[in-house]
């Protein structure tokens, strides 16, 4: 684990000024901040994990994936379980491949995360998105939590759009239109405002 990004106190004062709603927010959560995680694998672990269930259900799966892993999740520990073992965790058929095909590319260094730090967002995104069990959405995770890339609005995310509608009492789902004007609104720092509507319909940070 380290400290929240260079960019979180600038892009907290911008977002104050630009907006209310963040201003209230970030207000709110004044002491919160997103942590970073500097292990890809285990990130992207977590991240197929979570896919499609509530959070309440992926902690869950996840504290019995690292319990099977013996809190040593590394490419080399998970490719050693067996299908059916790391199935009995709760995860799914797919699942359990995305995972397995992950730790045996790392291994043999056909996937090289690397390369993601020069890369730029939609690039990274479409690189990640090769991975088994890897769409947008968790790529848009790991360059969120992982690379700490200030400018992501993942406009995929249940979450994020539900907190524009509760915070900004609009329809769910709310318009493109609106989600858009957001986005222009909070640039360069959409992945700041989007942690920051997380927070205001969970108050447990979100951690990949």
């Amino acid at each position: 684990m380290s400290s929240a990004p260079k960019y979180w106190i600038k892009a907290k004062k911008f977002l104050s000024k630009k907006d209310k709603v963040m201003k209230k927010l970030i207000l709110n959560y004044k002491d919160k901040t997103l942590i970073t995680r500097n292990d890809i694998f285990f990130s992207l672990c977590k991240s197929i994990i979570g896919q499609q269930i509530s959070v309440a259900a992926a902690n869950s799966v996840f504290l019995k994936f690292k319990k099977k892993c013996k809190n040593k999740i590394t490419p080399k520990v998970v490719n050693n379980l067996s299908f059916t073992s790391l199935k009995r965790c709760g995860l799914s058929k797919q699942k359990v491949r995305g995972i397995k095909d992950l730790a045996k590319k790392i291994i043999n260094n056909s996937f090289k995360p690397h390369l993601i730090k020069k890369m730029e967002d939609e690039e990274a995104i479409e690189y990640l998105s090769e991975l088994k069990q890897i769409g947008r959405w968790s790529a848009e995770m790991i360059l969120l939590f992982t690379f700490n890339r200030s400018n992501i609005w993942p406009l995929q995310d249940i979450g994020l759009l539900r907190a524009i509608s509760n915070n900004y009492n609009k329809r769910y789902i709310p318009p493109k239109s609106f989600v858009k004007k957001l986005y222009k609104k909070f640039s360069p720092y959409c992945s700041v405002a989007t942690w920051y509507l997380w927070r205001s319909i969970d108050d447990e940070p979100i951690q990949y």
